[in-house]
């Protein structure tokens, strides 16, 4: 029998026991699983509480930072029908965290990336005092420079976990699983991001093993200040106005790059 890890909500934070919010961390879960991605396995799901299979943990080694790279490339290859699109199957609302997460389907990347992914998240940061408003216009401009498809290629829409922080990686003695996923169709250099704005271990090695998978398109590094836009913003939204002078930083950095 599987040992079990059981989650339920607590606190009074956003979204306040929303009916869909563990049926979307369990249905994202099962489409990522579905392209082969190493996941938690969802013993039983309910509006109050998911349970997993609880994971042994290992220390990180090079063998399963590459492999870990390796099959992260072949999830997202796994697709998505367009930009935003959820989890196959899944209608209810997405959630980032505990913040609501857009669904709206986009043909482009750019505009829905500006669009659905920072822009929402911008005036509860300025409410929660943790964006200025010159720092604001800043990522304001950087989105209408995305928005209209400046930073677009040709890559079609991934299928990416959407909340690829280091807590969302658990190293265990069969290699890297993924948990708690924000899943939907992104752009895959946006998970990459996530991974190096919050300090992955081996990420040089994750990228070794991404890319003899699947080479990034030339010049990945410098975009990505771009997709650490989106999780800047929802954190800028909720914990710190540290995180609203990062965004503001990153954004600016964006425009310089691109005057």
């Amino acid at each position: 029998m599987s040992r079990v890890f059981r989650k339920t909500l607590r606190g009074s934070g956003p979204p306040g026991g929303h009916p869909d919010f563990f049926a979307a961390e369990a249905a994202g879960l099962r489409w990522l699983a579905d392209a082969g991605a190493p996941v938690a396995k969802v013993l039983a799901v309910s509006e109050d509480a998911i349970e997993l299979e609880k994971l042994d943990t290992a220390r990180p080694d090079r063998a399963a930072a590459r492999a870990f790279g390796a099959v992260l490339a072949s999830m997202h290859d796994a697709g998505a029908p367009r930009f935003g699109s959820p989890p196959t199957g899944f209608d209810g609302q997405l959630f980032i965290g505990r913040r609501p997460l857009s669904s709206i389907e986009y043909d482009s990347w750019g505009e829905f990336y500006a669009r659905e992914r920072v822009e929402p998240y911008l005036r509860p940061a300025l409410e929660a005092g943790n964006l200025t408003a010159s720092d604001a216009d800043a990522v304001h401009a950087a989105c209408e420079l995305i928005a209209n498809n400046a930073l677009d290629d040709a890559e079609p829409a991934a299928r990416i976990h959407g909340d690829l922080w280091n807590g969302n990686v658990m190293w265990t003695p069969a290699g890297v699983v993924l948990i708690d996923p924000a899943a939907h169709g992104g752009h895959r250099e946006t998970d990459l991001a996530m991974l190096a704005l919050f300090g992955c271990p081996l990420l040089d090695e994750i990228i070794i093993g991404y890319q003899e998978t699947h080479p990034l398109v030339p010049g990945w590094e410098d975009r990505v200040e771009v997709h650490q836009l989106h999780p800047l913003a929802v954190h800028a939204a909720g914990h710190g106005p540290g995180y609203g002078t990062a965004l503001g930083r990153a954004a600016r950095s964006v425009l310089d790059a691109h005057a």
